[in-house]
C-alpha cells in the first residue's frame, strides 16, 4: 500500500461473535472482552509468500488432483479483485480456497457425510493477485450438505476463502455464495451476518467470464476493510 493508514474495522458489516440461529458460536465464542491490539502491530508488515511457493496448477482444482479423469460436477470459474478500503488493487496477495465436491462432500475425515468422494477432486486451491488485484480460479460447483445444526438444515452451495498478503490487516477468511440460492434464506451463518452487507458475500453470474462449452463464469471481489469491506466467515 502507498500509506500505512488503515481504515478502522467495520464491526457493523461482520456477524456477531454469538449468534443464537448458528448453535455452536454458543461454545466457541469469547467469554471475557477482547484484548485490544497494540498501536504498533496495526501496520506491520512482512513478506510471506511469494510465486515461487505456489505450483503451476494450484488455481486450477479440475486438475491439481486427477488421477483418473476430470473430477464429476460443473465446472465454473471464480475470479475478482481484491480491494483495500480505498478502492486500490491489493498485489501478490494470497487467496486459498476449499470447498465440499459436487455431491456435498469434503475431502476430511471430519466430514462423515454418505456424498460420494471424488477421487479427481482435492477441493483446495490457491493462487496470488496479480498486479492489478485480480485472482482466478477454475473449479467444480460444490454441493449442498446436511450440517446437522437444526432439523433439515442443509448449507448452500459456498466456497471457502482465505486472504492473506504481506501485512496483518489484510487477512481474512470468508465464504462465497451463488446467486439465487433458495438455501440463503435459512441458513443461520448467512442470515447472521447483518443484513446491509449478506449481499457482499454473494457472488455474481458473468457471462464475460463464461467460456463457451466450458464453464460458467462467477464474480466475486473482495475488500479488505472500509465501509464496504467483505464480512467474515462466522466460524468461531
Amino acid at each position: 500500500m502507498a500509506d500505512s493508514k488503515v481504515a478502522p474495522f467495520d464491526w457493523g458489516s461482520h456477524p456477531p461473535y454469538d449468534y443464537p440461529g448458528y448453535r455452536s458460536t454458543a461454545k466457541r465464542s469469547p467469554r471475557a472482552a477482547l484484548l485490544p491490539m497494540p498501536e504498533r502491530m496495526r501496520n506491520m508488515r512482512a513478506p510471506v509468500y511469494g510465486a515461487d511457493r505456489l505450483g503451476a496448477l494450484d488455481h486450477d482444482l479440475t486438475c491439481n488432483a486427477v488421477k483418473n479423469g476430470a473430477p464429476l460436477g460443473e465446472r465454473i470459474i471464480v475470479t475478482g479483485r481484491v480491494l483495500d478500503e480505498r478502492n486500490r488493487p491489493v498485489a501478490n496477495t494470497l487467496v486459498e480456497i476449499w470447498q465440499a465436491n459436487a455431491a456435498g462432500r469434503y475431502v476430511h475425515k471430519g466430514d462423515q457425510h454418505d456424498a460420494p468422494l471424488d477421487p479427481n477432486f482435492l477441493g483446495a486451491g490457491r493462487c496470488l493477485t496479480d498486479a492489478d488485484g485480480v485472482y482466478r480460479f477454475l473449479t467444480i460447483k460444490p454441493g449442498a450438505y446436511p450440517w446437522g445444526n437444526h432439523p433439515n438444515a442443509w448449507r448452500p452451495n459456498h466456497i471457502h476463502f482465505s486472504l492473506f498478503g504481506d501485512w496483518f490487516a489484510s487477512r481474512l477468511v470468508t465464504q462465497m455464495y451463488f446467486p439465487g440460492d433458495p438455501l440463503l434464506a435459512f441458513d443461520p451463518m448467512v442470515q447472521g451476518v447483518p443484513e446491509a452487507a449478506r449481499e457482499r458475500l454473494v457472488s455474481r453470474f458473468s457471462p464475460d467470464v463464461t467460456e463457451e462449452g466450458h464453464a460458467l463464469g462467477y464474480v466475486f471481489d473482495i475488500v479488505l476493510r472500509g465501509a464496504a469491506e467483505t464480512p467474515m466467515e462466522n466460524r468461531r
